[in-house]
């Protein structure tokens, strides 16, 4: 009996564990910036190994060194002023604090400096990078145009319309050859 109860609590608990973490998926594609790479639902922070620097995506904020100190700026210092972020190489970086381990990455990343083979969000041809403000086809999330044509079905009232069950000149049943 006590080994049947045992079970069942641990049961409950991986259960409820499991559900706790799928309440927990955080996605920020939107929040992206559109020369971050593509592939991650989930963005913390960029480390920029050409410039030896950080971005933090929610606060959209650069993270960099000046005079031994961590920098949090909105912009880049003039010293990178001729850094290319939609070429330079971004290592995603989802853990807290991550400049705190700054000499690892500057050793672990170092073999991405100069690399221009990178795919970022303002080149995707995904419709999922389509919410990225900036992007060439950027649809903002309430535009019911695009997401009704792309992402859902019509209703019954939607099918009768483009079957021809309304008045309007131009959409008839083909018939009338454009006569109403």
């Amino acid at each position: 009996m006590k080994k049947t109860i045992f079970i069942a609590i641990v049961m409950i608990g991986f259960i409820t564990h499991g559900a706790q973490s799928q309440v927990n998926i955080n996605v920020n594609i939107g929040a992206q910036p559109v020369w971050g790479p593509v592939g991650y639902d989930r963005v913390d922070y960029y480390y920029l190994p050409d410039i030896e620097s950080y971005y933090y995506v929610p606060s959209r904020q650069f993270i960099y060194l000046s005079n031994g100190n961590w920098v949090f700026a909105t912009s880049l210092p003039n010293r990178y002023r001729n850094y290319d972020l939609y070429n330079g190489y971004k290592v995603v970086i989802n853990s807290p604090r991550p400049y705190l381990h700054f000499r690892d990455h500057r050793v672990r990343y170092s073999r991405y400096k100069h690399n221009r083979s990178q795919a970022i969000i303002y080149r995707s041809n995904n419709p999922r990078y389509y919410v990225v403000k900036g992007h060439p086809r950027y649809r903002h999330h309430d535009d019911n145009r695009y997401y009704k044509s792309k992402y859902t079905s019509y209703n019954r009232n939607d099918r009768d319309y483009y079957r021809g069950g309304h008045k309007g000149k131009g959409h008839g049943n083909g018939k009338n050859k454009g006569r109403d």
